[in-house]
């Protein structure tokens, strides 16, 4: 396969010159070749502009201002021509006065909480406890949650602004509001206050103490507390296979069988190239390898370098070709003629459906079934995630890998933590910095710690062709010169989703029906993006639906599917390895 993608960069206008004493400007033609001096001054530009955009990245964890001040100005300047609206807004805050003063009176005089007059959303754990019902600090709360409400009142409906402008700004509110949360601060918060009284202050120290060891590891790329009890080999990745294969960009896994017969088609697992391999191979106790193992299957899986400087120039063809393609056919050097059961998670997903689809195109029929954990092939619904993606903002990402040839995952560690920032930021800071508290570290989070880097070409295409324009689910995503489409792929398709999934939801996922012209069993389980698909048998509280779409029947849209499927408990594991029996070969020897 020949890298076919290009990256265009936006052409750069001429500059005006003067052609001798002639008082007359003259016009340049658009096909005039630039003098050596100009061309100079035009990259000397480029440069600066490049440089200066990934110094602006440093300190904006590589978040664009652009695209945010230009989502503002777009709010601002059509409520300021919205006068309704300014007058509704204004009728809502002084009922949400009225009904904040009634509150105060009604337990200033030594009346009961009764829930108040607004109570937090179902998904808002921060006032849980008791000591949040006792005044003062139930004042505060009433008159934090009414202030949030107000502002999402303000920064939706406002005729004229643009959907995504509209959701960027009401994100964007609603993290700085949660800045402000009284659960965020000591003397507003009755457990903080609570445990720095009856500590002396102890927690506070303690709390130092743990905010300048998050902080000194940080500067130094050191892991996060706890994360060293968990070694790659020992205590994680630790199921038995050997590498059986590399070349430049990938090793290929062979895991020993631990069964005395086994399957005679093989799994090949496409892990996301953004993410270390073994979050499909975590403990003994919940590694989804150990569990197909013990099933009888012989599996493979794709392990991705983790590029540096000197593979700044690897594109999404060289992933497939290099990737895919290249386990595939290693594969079928060690077991020949076997069909593959292929299975991709996250962005291996999305880059496995573009495998599939281009094998498909061409004839080649080795893959006999494709799953896909968590995987999006039409972007256009793609979730919160995609606030942070817009013209603006990858031309800033752009600038940010292009002096550095890559994009350290770490760098846009923030974007992910930004949509669950309640959970993964602001609890946090209230559990360690403020009580003091560690909190315990597991196999997961020490796997998350553990950050991969993407080439600079390989992610600006994935960004602009997928993210951006979305141009595998519209037909005009091209590999080795020639489109591919996902409903040429003929082999049927075992899609999963989770319910709480903030990168790929389950939704966006779901549209794998609408993409694929063959049979699709879509699998709805309990959980988020890593935690809903390391879901062993076992875990408590596991729940998942499941129902098959033949290649002839009517389309149910996901609330219909909903309504159509039964909620089972367990996990999906099972459920997943039932299917893949059914379509494989007999175990032998």
């Amino acid at each position: 396969m020949s890298a076919t993608i290009s990256i265009k960069k936006k052409p750069v206008p001429p500059a005006s010159r003067l052609c001798g004493p002639c008082p007359p400007p003259l016009s340049v033609s658009a096909d005039a070749p630039d003098t050596p001096e100009a061309t100079a001054i035009d990259a000397a530009a480029e440069i600066i502009d490049r440089a200066y955009h990934a110094n602006i990245a440093r300190f904006t964890g590589g978040l664009s201002p652009g695209a945010l001040a230009s989502a503002y100005f777009d709010w601002l300047v059509h409520l300021a021509a919205a006068p309704g609206k300014q007058g509704q807004l204004a009728q809502k805050s002084a009922r949400k006065a009225m009904r904040l003063s009634a509150y105060l009176a009604r337990r200033l005089s030594g009346g009961a909480d009764d829930d108040g007059c607004i109570t937090p959303l179902p998904q808002d754990h921060r006032f849980r406890s008791e000591a949040w019902r006792q005044p003062p600090f139930s004042i505060l709360t009433q008159s934090f949650l009414l202030t949030q409400q107000w502002w999402y009142n303000a920064t939706t409906g406002v005729p004229g602004v643009s959907t995504k402008h509209e959701r960027v700004v009401e994100f964007a509110s609603r993290q700085l509001l949660d800045f402000f949360s009284p659960s965020n601060f000591i003397f507003t918060n009755p457990e903080i206050l609570k445990a720095t009284l009856n500590e002396g202050g102890m927690n506070l120290v303690r709390g130092f103490r743990n905010f300048v060891e998050d902080w000194s590891r940080q500067t130094v790329g050191a892991p996060p507390v706890g994360a060293e009890k968990f070694v790659v080999g020992h205590d994680v990745a630790a199921t038995p296979g050997k590498v059986v294969y590399k070349n430049r960009l990938i090793e290929l896994i062979q895991y020993a069988p631990s069964t005395g017969k086994t399957r005679p088609e093989p799994i090949l697992i496409t892990p996301a190239w953004i993410m270390k391999y073994y979050i499909l191979d975590l403990s003994p106790r919940n590694s989804l390898v150990k569990f197909l193992v013990d099933q009888g299957f012989t599996v493979f899986m794709i392990s991705w370098k983790n590029p540096d400087a000197g593979d700044r120039d690897l594109g999404l063809e060289d992933y497939i070709k290099l990737g895919v393609a290249a386990a595939l056919d290693a594969i079928g050097a060690i077991m020949p003629g076997a069909g593959v059961h292929a299975v991709g998670y996250c962005l291996g997903g999305t880059l496995l459906s573009i495998a599939a689809a281009a094998m498909a195109r061409d004839g080649d029929k080795r893959l006999r079934t494709v799953s896909l954990l968590a995987a999006q092939q039409d972007f256009s619904e793609a979730g919160e995630l995609t606030l942070f993606i817009n013209e603006s903002q990858v031309d800033f990402l752009e600038d940010m890998m292009w002096g550095q040839g890559y994009l350290d995952a770490k760098q846009m560690a923030g974007a992910f933590q930004l949509l669950r920032s309640n959970d993964l930021i602001w609890s946090r800071v209230q559990r360690e910095y403020l009580l003091g508290e560690r909190g315990p570290m597991i196999d997961l989070m020490a796997w998350n710690a553990d950050a991969t880097r993407m080439p600079y070409r390989m992610h600006s295409e994935y960004l602009r062709s997928l993210f951006l324009n979305n141009d595998l689910a519209e037909g005009r995503f091209h590999i080795e010169g020639a489109p591919v489409a996902v409903s040429d792929i003929r082999a049927p398709i075992f899609a999963v989703g989770t319910t709480r999934d903030h990168v790929a939801p389950w939704r966006s996922a779901f549209k794998i029906h609408l993409l694929a012209d063959t049979s699709v069993t879509f699998l709805l389980t309990s959980g988020g993006h890593n935690a809903g698909i390391v879901s062993e048998p076992g875990h408590s509280q596991r729940k998942y639906r499941v129902r098959t779409t033949s290649v002839d029947a009517d389309y149910l849209d996901p609330d219909a599917w909903l309504a159509a499927s039964e909620e089972q408990e367990g996990s999906w594991w099972t459920e997943w390895a039932r299917w893949l029996a059914e379509r494989s070969g007999a175990p032998g020897a």
